[in-house]
């Protein structure tokens, strides 16, 4: 007789966003609604979702923090779906205990939103994206505009404990160690890597993080030709903790929705632990005291 193992479906959303709030709003409630069809619970939508980088990304917090345009379409939107919504990321011109940014920059803020519309974590932004790429932007400097977070964030939810990072954060295990240390079960990681990186990194880099870490990950990029000029590679992928790829969006804006496992965590993690065997971070604590 065979034994049925739990599943919950996750979506996560690929998008071509534009410099148009009220446009991106649309499609990304196109999107999500069509998750919610497809039974998703936990829908991940992209970094910069609501507006990709136009320069003046504290005109669009300061409008948000007046209209709440994109905090009310979420809320109502996640309240119409029944689903959990990892919005990432929202420019916000205040840091999480409400002080406000200063210099003229923002914050990239990336929230968690449950079924009942309540907005119940934020996690800013902490590895800015201050590189030089061969591409038609060249230089890339966050930095100018955006203020960086500082704290980890995971949460406890119905799916297992959630741990929110965002984009070039990716490229640093340390972020997800300490996650490790809370307990995270599913990573979700919103994205807008470039083409060029992308196409170089992107898929080993999620792959690892799911490896290393036994956990879940939710990776939700960005895909395609915007009309800033910018590329971006788009390969948004749900990926296993045993890191295998469960689906994946080449390019293009779409929702790729996967049963998963989150019982399988558990059973990986006790058949190998690899958390009970890393002994060189804890002999180097050790050593510290």
């Amino acid at each position: 007789m065979s034994v049925s193992v739990p599943v919950t479906k996750f979506s996560v959303i690929q998008m071509v966003s534009s410099q148009e709030v009220g446009h991106n709003l649309q499609q990304a409630g196109k999107w999500v609604r069509q998750a919610a069809d497809q039974g998703a619970k936990l829908v991940v939508l992209p970094e910069n979702f609501a507006v990709v980088d136009n320069g003046n990304l504290r005109a669009v917090a300061e409008r948000e923090e007046v209209s709440h345009q994109i905090r009310n379409t979420l809320t109502a939107l996640a309240i119409e779906c029944k689903v959990w919504l990892v919005a990432g990321t929202i420019p916000s011109v205040s840091r999480p205990d409400g002080n406000p940014v200063p210099g003229g920059r923002v914050r990239a803020a990336c929230h968690l939103i449950d079924d009942q519309g309540n907005w119940l974590a934020r996690y800013d932004k902490i590895h800015l994206f201050d590189v030089d790429v061969a591409d038609q932007t060249g230089a890339y400097r966050e930095s100018a505009n955006i203020e960086p977070g500082e704290d980890v964030v995971v949460v406890t939810t119905p799916f297992g404990r959630l741990g929110l990072a965002v984009c070039y954060d990716l490229r640093f295990a340390e972020l997800f160690l300490l996650m490790a240390e809370q307990g995270v079960d599913i990573i979700a990681l919103p994205a807008a890597f470039t083409y060029r990186t992308g196409q170089a990194h992107w898929n080993a880099l999620v792959q690892a993080r799911a490896i290393e870490w036994q956990a879940i990950v939710l990776a939700s990029n960005q895909g395609g030709a915007h009309s800033c000029k910018r590329n971006t590679w788009g390969h948004s992928m749900i990926v296993d903790a045993w890191g295998r790829v469960s689906g994946m969006i080449a390019q293009g804006p779409g929702v790729l929705s996967v049963d998963v496992s989150t019982a399988s965590i558990a059973e990986i993690r006790k058949k190998m632990p690899i958390a009970d065997h890393r002994v060189l971070l804890v002999n180097r604590h050790r050593h510290s005291n």
